[in-house]
């Protein structure tokens, strides 16, 4: 019966050890949100400033034509941006992620060496 003595503590230490480590965790997690991201957390976020504006002129003014909006949409993204600052946007071409199946095959092919 004295291990069930010794077992007490121990099981307590161990509980204690498990809920430090979630604390630190959620608390890492919470206190810095910017190393979660894959790009720099000192570049900041693109100037979109073409955007804006062709946002702010689409409020602005009156609702475009069935004609007009779809010679805007042709243009570009869509038809109140047209192709203003397209070439800042994120799109595969200019990114560095791999898809979910790229990562797959590279540790698989990891594995198998």
């Amino acid at each position: 019966m004295s291990f069930i003595n010794f077992n007490l503590p121990v099981n307590r230490l161990v509980r204690s050890f498990i809920t430090v480590c979630f604390c630190a965790l959620m608390f890492v997690s919470n206190a810095f949100p910017a190393f979660a991201v894959t790009s720099s957390p000192t570049k900041g976020t693109d100037q979109l400033l073409g955007i804006e504006k062709e946002a702010q002129k689409a409020v602005l003014k009156d609702p475009m034509s069935m004609e007009e909006t779809q010679k805007k949409a042709n243009e570009g993204i869509n038809e109140v941006q047209g192709d203003a600052d397209s070439d800042k946007m994120k799109n595969p071409s200019n990114t560095r992620a791999t898809s979910f199946e790229q990562q797959v095959k590279k540790a698989v092919s990891k594995i198998k060496d």
